[in-house]
């Protein structure tokens, strides 16, 4: 076949973009592909046009793709055009694919058998569970195995130093570094090797054997990597040495959707392609074929405010039609009713997407109880093991049972007791010694401090008022008044997994309901069977990575969910910092690009949200800004949407305002700004005591509060005429 015939049989639906990078085949290539732009179209047919127009014979061909399913997409996307013939001949692999044939090839040379690749996740399960018990003294939770597992993963593709091992756990609450190593020694010990062990494994074969190396380069002079922005360090070092800097490499990838950073992606790999390959040819494909005007315009202008990508824009092919929808709801927790009515009315396909897992439980809990029905795509339990789940399920658990060991050991310290452990386990005795409830056995030592005594009586106070109330109420009561929150704040635990829970106790009545309704919720998520007939989709942005839908729905797009709030709030003293600001930013970029019409962008009045801001901002005017600082998009916002978003908050400012100014007292009365339990007083006529409850007004401004003096006795007192008449705090 000619290329003419080719051409009319094959090519000629392509545009001139696509046209150009099917038609270049010899020599380093990186092609820049936006969202939308067919760069699987180009894959496939550049294969063709290599064996029928270049004759380039099948098996010098290798083609790479990130996942096992995208490798039988490709095949069967090529076997759908050329057929099956020819397609048998070419090869389609992932990078794990390739890097098991070079283990077990150079096994051969050598005469020695390879480790043995573990596919049973049970069993390094297991294996990082006992390691963990060793080094954290405590049993691991399945969320925390997940959360090791991915800093293995992260370590080993980074290629990482032990001392940049070591780094890692100034910003976890994990010891990974002897962990890392006890899970790679277990492994020897036993011939094994993981995924992660794969690829470093082929790569020390391929750089100190130049045999093997020639060999393979040799017979892979064509090589095709597929999504190259997603591809980790060591995976691009394995196609690197492959390639050689001058080989025929072609690389089709876009920095702007690399959302695999706790993989290990490494986009950085793109951004040096010209440096690594001197006599690269870097060609874009800058068109979308995918969404409306409107939509590609916005993402354009959003994932300008980037820096660490090349320059270039996304242009549309589709005419204008519906702008973006930004839905203005009075609060975050609105969302989940507004979203079941929208999957009630559903026409067309829809998909609800989101940052995390966890984002979408209250709206599965909305759904079920309605009926609606709906599908998840990849749904994950890790959220019913994490630890701040687990925490709050123990508290209940004691405050229904006072006399529960097993759950008073989990939380005494997180709830500010400043008991130490020696201390607790004293009491727990004591307490079975005499058959009464826990708390109450600090009335029957001496060897407790007048403060932890007190502590302890107050958070047996909060226990037993909280016995009786509504979960939500009581959820708010640990975390404000009885140091739960203070304890998150204390480890940089973000509290979405607690507002999350709030969600679901909205739903209930009392606190054994709502406990069975996290055990229903954790089994329809491990069970529920995918109906993939419903139309109404639920998925992270990472899931629904390479997909389209007719409509889309972002939620949870304010600070500290999206993006996260340890890196909207401060300015940036890293460059990590700014890497990982900037893939939160492609995160949300990705979200935006599945809609082909409609694209709908929850905010919330309570709440404020730089990404939206940023949407109609001019990144060539604010852009660096929010790089350098972390808050130049507030100082460079429209106005139109500054104004929208924030005018609760500044509302709700006033009032505060105010209200603290109709309330001050006299300059000369030493009044406390804020009330915490366990703070001590001395009032004139009772004498001292403890604030051990304090009740808020809706602005979150005290109105009165409870002590317990020394006495024994409980008083209430209104806030602040108590300490205009004379209250001090100690």
């Amino acid at each position: 076949m000619n290329e003419n015939d080719f051409y009319e049989r094959y090519l000629k639906h392509l545009s001139s973009q696509q046209l150009e990078a099917v038609k270049t085949t010899e020599g380093p290539v990186l092609l820049l592909a936006v969202p939308g732009s067919g760069k699987t179209t180009v894959l496939v047919n550049r294969l063709g046009y290599m064996l029928y127009c270049k004759r380039i014979e099948p098996e010098h061909i290798l083609t790479l793709t990130y996942t096992v399913a995208a490798t039988k997409d490709m095949a069967e996307r090529f076997k759908s055009i050329f057929g099956e013939d020819v397609s048998t001949s070419l090869e389609f692999r992932t990078i794990n694919g390739i890097c098991a044939k070079i283990i077990q090839h150079y096994g051969r040379l050598i005469g020695k058998k390879p480790y043995d690749l573990v596919t049973d996740e049970k069993l390094t399960g297991k294996i990082l569970s006992d390691i963990y018990l060793k080094v954290e003294g405590d049993y691991p939770t399945e969320s925390d195995i997940k959360g090791v597992r991915t800093l293995i993963t992260y370590c080993k593709n980074m290629l990482l130093t032990d001392d940049e091992i070591k780094n890692l756990e100034s910003d976890s609450d994990i010891d990974i570094y002897p962990i890392y190593e006890a899970y790679n020694s277990e492994l020897k010990r036993r011939g094994l090797m993981d995924y992660d062990d794969q690829m470093v494994y082929a790569y020390r074969m391929l750089k100190g054997s130049p045999d093997l190396l020639k060999f393979y380069q040799e017979k892979y002079r064509y090589i095709c990597v597929d999504e190259a922005q997603d591809t980790s360090k060591v995976q691009h070092m394995i196609i690197g040495l492959l390639s050689g800097k001058d080989g025929n490499l072609f690389m089709v990838g876009d920095e702007d959707q690399s959302i695999y950073g706790f993989r290990a992606a490494y986009p950085e790999a793109l951004l040096n392609f010209e440096k690594d390959h001197p006599a690269a040819k870097v060609l874009i494909m800058d068109q979308n074929f995918r969404s409306n005007a409107a939509i590609v315009s916005a993402a354009d202008t959003f994932i300008r405010h980037n820096q660490l990508r090349h320059d270039k824009r996304m242009r549309p092919t589709r005419e204008k039609a519906q702008d973006i929808n930004y839905i203005q709801l009075n609060s975050r927790r609105n969302q989940y009713n507004y979203l079941a009515k929208v999957a009630a009315d559903v026409t067309c396909q829809t998909a609800v997407l989101y940052r995390d897992n966890e984002s979408i439980i209250p709206l599965v809990d909305v759904l079920e109880r309605q009926g609606i029905s709906y599908r998840i795509k990849n749904a994950d339990l890790a959220f019913f093991t994490h630890r701040v789940v687990l925490d709050i399920e123990s508290i209940l658990k004691f405050c229904m049972d006072p006399y529960d060991e097993d759950s008073f050991l989990r939380i005494y310290f997180k709830c500010q007791t400043y008991l130490k452990k020696a201390e607790a386990e004293r009491l727990c005795r004591l307490a079975s010694n005499a058959e009464i409830p826990i708390l109450d056995a600090v009335e029957e030592t001496e060897l407790l401090n007048a403060h932890v005594k007190a502590k302890c009586r107050a958070l047996r106070t909060h226990l037993s008022n909280m016995r009786y109330e509504e979960p939500f109420k009581a959820l708010n009561r640990i975390e404000r008044f009885m140091g739960y929150g203070e304890y998150l704040e204390n480890n940089h635990i973000d509290t979405n997994k607690l507002f999350i829970l709030k969600m679901i106790a909205g739903n209930e009545n009392t606190i054994d309901g709502f406990m069975r309704r996290l055990s229903e919720l954790q089994d329809i998520f491990r069970d529920k069977e995918t109906d993939y007939r419903q139309i109404f989709i639920l998925s992270t942005i990472h899931s629904s990575k390479g997909l389209e839908y007719d409509a889309v729905y972002l939620m949870d797009a304010c600070d500290g969910v999206f993006p996260s709030e340890v890196i909207s709030t401060k300015a940036f003293t890293t460059p990590q910092e700014v890497r990982d600001f900037e893939e939160e930013r492609r995160i949300f970029y990705v979200g935006m690009t599945r809609a082909r019409n409609r694209l709908n962008i929850l905010t919330y009045n309570d709440e404020d949200s730089t990404f939206v801001r940023e949407i109609s901002s001019d990144p060539d005017k604010a852009g660096n800004d929010v790089n350098k600082s972390g808050e130049g998009s507030r100082n460079n916002s429209h106005e139109k949407s500054k104004a929208s978003i924030s005018k609760a908050s500044i509302k709700k400012t006033l009032r505060t305002n105010n209200y603290a100014q109709k309330k001050a007292p006299a300059k000369t009365v030493d009044v406390p700004t804020e009330l915490i339990i366990g703070q001590r007083i001395s009032q004139p006529r009772y004498g001292e005591g403890y604030v051990t409850d304090v009740d808020l007004d809706e602005f979150d401004m005290p109105l009165k509060f409870h002590v317990e003096f020394d006495d024994g006795q409980d008083r209430i007192f209104l806030y602040p005429y108590a300490f205009e008449s004379g209250m001090k705090l100690i």
